[in-house]
């Protein structure tokens, strides 16, 4: 029996708990995700090398999953654009079942291989591409169709899975186990597997995104302002690097989109908005290259 599937011996009376102690009990439990993926730190750090020059080629990040792990795929994919200004186009995500799976279980749809194979297909995939495979058994006949069908058009293949020596983690490229174990109530991958996937591919595409220079220090100056909040964001992040109130940030920033990084070179280099733009592109979009760099 998997892992996860393994009923845990030491909460066989947990519907019988006092409401307290069995939040108590859900919650505690949920530590042994960090600790699953702070194991699997070493190839989570190998993924993202061997990532980023296919993302720097051009590539596309593309995520298959089925049920909670597919969407958590989605989930990861639909933040990047207004976290990084990751293009739309360049992450895509594969859920079985389609768009109507992330809403409503569509039953069975798991468990087509072929389907699995034929969606990824689809998307023209070529070596630059990156696919993230995900699935808390490691076995999902969806996911392993994807998986094949990736590694036949040369892209690289990066398995996540909650059980030792599962198949999407040992076909793939790099595989990463996440050895989460038995859930409190047996089976129930959506707890503390389903926080350990969330967890691994937050830092596996932060990282990423990080080597790509969406961060200065540890500020987010990619950022797409698409509502009031990431506009009042991009001027609270412009300030705080550059030391300028934030009416001089907002008015430097309505110069450049709300281009975060535009306007700290800009403002720290007391030049125009142009040419902030040039210094930025000849430092491959660093803020700290563009910065040493002469105005």
């Amino acid at each position: 029996m998997l892992k996860t599937e393994t009923p845990a011996q030491d909460h066989t009376l947990l519907d019988q708990y006092p409401t307290v102690e069995l939040v108590n009990v859900l919650v505690d439990d949920q530590l042994n995700a960090v600790n699953a993926v702070r194991a699997a730190a070493p190839r989570l750090a190998a993924a993202v090398a061997a990532a980023l020059p296919r993302i720097e080629a051009g590539g596309r990040l593309i995520y298959v999953g089925a049920g909670t792990s597919g969407r958590l795929g989605v989930l990861d994919s639909v933040e990047l654009y207004p976290t990084f200004s990751w293009p739309h186009g360049r992450a895509l995500a594969l859920l079985a079942g389609g768009t109507d799976a992330m809403f409503v279980a569509v039953e069975g749809a798991e468990d087509d291989i072929v389907q699995g194979a034929a969606d990824l297909r689809q998307l023209e995939v070529t070596p630059n591409d990156v696919v993230l495979l995900i699935a808390a058994s490691g076995a999902t006949p969806y996911v392993l169709g994807a998986l094949r069908a990736a590694r036949e058009a040369g892209a690289l293949t990066i398995g996540f899975a909650n059980n030792p020596d599962a198949p999407v983690a040992g076909e793939a490229e790099i595989g990463i186990t996440l050895d989460t174990g038995p859930e409190v109530i047996s089976g129930s991958t959506r707890l503390k597997a389903g926080t350990s996937q969330k967890i691994a591919l937050n830092t596996f595409s932060s990282a990423l995104m990080v080597r790509l220079n969406k961060v200065h220090g540890n500020l987010m100056v990619d950022l797409k302002a698409t509502n009031a909040k990431l506009v009042l964001r991009a001027i609270r992040l412009t300030s705080f690097a550059t030391g300028v109130d934030e009416a001089a940030a907002r008015a430097v920033l309505e110069q450049c989109d709300f281009h975060v990084k535009t306007a700290i070179v800009a403002l720290s280099k007391q030049t125009g908005v142009e040419q902030a733009r040039a210094l930025l592109e000849a430092s491959g979009g660093s803020v700290r290259q563009a910065l040493a760099g002469s105005a």
